[in-house]
């Protein structure tokens, strides 16, 4: 570590065996204290909460969590005393907006599993029999728009970190647009035609589906993370919700889906939502579910294009540190090289959770069946799917952040009960079929949507962006979704060809290596700062992995794998704290030397940090540095300008 000599009076020690930091005063430190060590994360006596006893842990993450509860509630209480509307503007700010696409994409995906039982319904021939239409384009439907998801996914992930985030978003939006115009005007001279029409347009529409996948999980995150080098409480405690939150809007748009086919139905349908359905209600409800959600894509492909100009931001400057202008290569062959248990975590666990989350919502009608087999309308199955959308994703906005139970154990837990929750009924499948036992049947197929929802399915979307640099963000996240939707496209096949029975007892595994996937690769991000993720990935950028000292290498932090590979040996929060006062010590210098540039005129254009430095940080680098950059800057352009003179001389 560079020294740089005891305070003033004593000038500078040139022998370099002085540490400046022993010469701080009360002020000094206690500034530095709070940019290097935030008491959301540390105690008092400057211990990182996760190096803190059980006991201590308990009662210092308890205190915190109710300090930031009673804060929020007391800033909720404040909006409405003012504007009783605020905190619904808040809400729409914060969440509807980063996640409107994901919650038109969910709305429209979700269409195909709730209308699927009315085109059964009145198309036999062609959807149930096959006689009329071919039974691999009826097959199709389910399969080929997971096609056009994973083209997105990788496709998008890769445009995202190359030409930035505003333009996969917008691009998003504009493929989602036109996809939606192609299912509203779908049609063919026979019903299958019209099925061939409506599988490639659910096709080109999943390209655009795909591309929000990572293009929501990375702007929303980089958006919710302050741009400078000193994040905030708000980055540290809340990151986490304010990304579920927007995913939480995919449940919004089921909702929606929910709601509009019930109104179609009762409107289309002499205002009875009972069979039977007739061909020209069916194809009313079919065109009015794909028209409406066409208007609000209309509106996101301008609100992307005039009101986002700065989601790139924090992607732009990953790349200026290190002079890069297209893609980053090195950064993904680094981060295949030191994160590829990561990748097997997001990528494996996300295909094990497909297989669950898309396999039932997909073939959601024959699951219906079986568990209510008195029922004869798609309206019971409709009301109870509703029922399920929102009390999960709230209760996981809520606890994804908190330091008792957080990502990691979420994720674990949800993965284990849907296995529980299909072996059991899968080996007694007869049992529970009858008709004293179909409410405990019942009861376990919705618990287990519940524990996929507020597990595994909220999880995944996170931490897929959450757990990589930021330069290659967005095509890690695409690569572990375009992965999981493989297991979506595994069910669509799969499903086709086994029975109801069969699907029980094949599903349960994936949920039990999904848990043992997340156990032993994914690392708990739970609590960590992610300025240090970032910081600790410019020294893997640079060779310097042994030179970092600080939390994103804390055991706590690193998955079994990587602390049995080694990774948390270089932890040393001593070293990290001198160590960041130096790096501190570095920007405050070249803000100096920009400052001098500006003040002679000599670069115009240079910015400011992106952090300002209290006056006490200040007057400890002025007076620890050997010679203030100020001076230096000052000194090496009137140098060089005297130097010019001289050439016109």
């Amino acid at each position: 570590m560079t020294d740089y000599g005891p305070a003033a009076p004593h000038g500078p020690d040139m022998e370099g065996d002085h540490n400046p930091i022993h010469e701080m005063t009360m002020d000094e430190r206690s500034i530095f204290n709070y940019l290097i060590r935030p008491d959301d994360l540390y105690d008092e006596n400057g211990t990182y909460w996760a190096d803190m006893s059980p006991f201590a842990r308990a009662k210092f993450v308890a205190a915190n969590e109710a300090a930031e509860a009673k804060r929020e509630l007391g800033v909720i209480g404040s909006m409405i005393k003012k504007d009783p509307l605020s905190p619904a503007h808040s809400y729409f700010h914060n969440s509807i907006l980063p996640g409107a696409g994901l919650g038109l994409e969910g709305y429209v995906l979700f269409s195909i599993g709730n209308l699927t039982p009315l085109f059964n319904s009145v198309w036999k021939s062609c959807w149930k029999s096959n006689k009329v239409c071919n039974k691999t384009w009826v097959a199709a439907v389910q399969y080929l728009e997971i096609c056009g998801i994973i083209v997105g996914q990788i496709l998008v992930g890769i445009l995202g970190d190359w030409l930035g985030r505003r333009w996969g978003l917008i691009q998003d939006a504009s493929i989602m647009l036109l996809g939606l115009v192609m299912l509203t005007a779908a049609w063919g001279t026979t019903l299958n035609g019209w099925v061939i029409c409506y599988a490639w347009s659910l096709f080109f529409y999943g390209i655009g589906v795909g591309g929000e996948y990572p293009m929501t999980a990375t702007s929303g995150m980089e958006n919710a993370t302050g741009s400078g080098k000193v994040s905030t409480k708000e980055d540290r405690l809340h990151r986490g919700r304010k990304v579920t939150q927007a995913f939480l809007m995919q449940g919004w748009g089921q909702f929606f889906n929910q709601v509009i086919l019930i109104l179609s139905l009762l409107i289309f349908h002499h205002g009875s939502g009972n069979p039977k359905y007739s061909a020209v209600s069916t194809q009313w409800t079919y065109r009015v579910s794909f028209a409406i959600p066409a208007v609000g894509t209309l509106w996101l492909v301008y609100y992307r294009a005039y009101k986002m100009k700065s989601a790139s931001k924090q992607l732009a400057k990953a790349k200026a540190r290190e002079h890069i202008t297209g893609y980053d290569t090195e950064s993904l062959k680094l981060t295949i090289s030191y994160f590829g248990g990561r990748l097997a975590a997001t990528a494996g666990a996300w295909f094990c959770n497909d297989v669950f989350f898309y396999g039932n919502k997909l073939f959601q009608s024959q699951f219906i069946d079986v568990i209510m087999p008195d029922s004869k309308s798609i309206m019971p199955g409709v009301l109870l799917v509703a029922l399920t959308i929102f009390a999960d994703r709230l209760l996981a906005a809520f606890l994804i952040d908190s330091k008792f139970y957080g990502r990691k154990w979420m994720q674990i837990v949800g993965f284990l009960m849907c296995f529980v929750m299909f072996v059991v009924p899968a080996f007694h499948y007869d049992y529970y079929l009858e008709k004293s036992h179909i409410k405990a049947f019942q009861t376990m197929y919705f618990l287990s949507s519940f524990f996929n929802q507020f597990g595994p399915n909220s999880v995944t979307f996170l931490v897929a962006a959450e757990v990589y640099p930021t330069p290659i963000r967005a095509s890690a996240h695409g690569f572990s979704a375009a992965v999981g939707k493989l297991g979506a496209l595994l069910a669509a096949v799969l499903y086709n060809y086994i029975t109801t029975k069969q699907k029980f007892k094949v599903v349960p595994w994936f949920g039990l290596a999904g848990a043992l996937l997340t156990f032993v690769f994914l690392p708990d991000t739970t609590g960590l700062d992610l300025k240090e993720q970032e910081r600790r990935w410019q020294y893997i950028r640079q060779g310097r992995e042994a030179e970092y000292h600080g939390i994103a290498v804390h055991p706590k932090h690193l998955s079994l794998w990587e602390r049995l590979r080694g990774a948390g040996k270089y932890y040393d929060p001593e070293l990290d704290y001198k160590m960041k006062v130096e790096e501190m010590r570095a920007d405050w210098e070249s803000s100096q030397e920009r400052k001098a540039a500006n003040e002679k005129g000599i670069d115009p254009d240079a910015e400011e940090g992106d952090d300002v430095l209290s006056s006490d940080v200040s007057t400890f680098f002025e007076r620890t540095s050997k010679k203030s950059p100020m001076i230096l800057g000052k000194e090496k352009y009137a140098d060089e300008s005297s130097g010019e003179e001289r050439l016109h001389i």
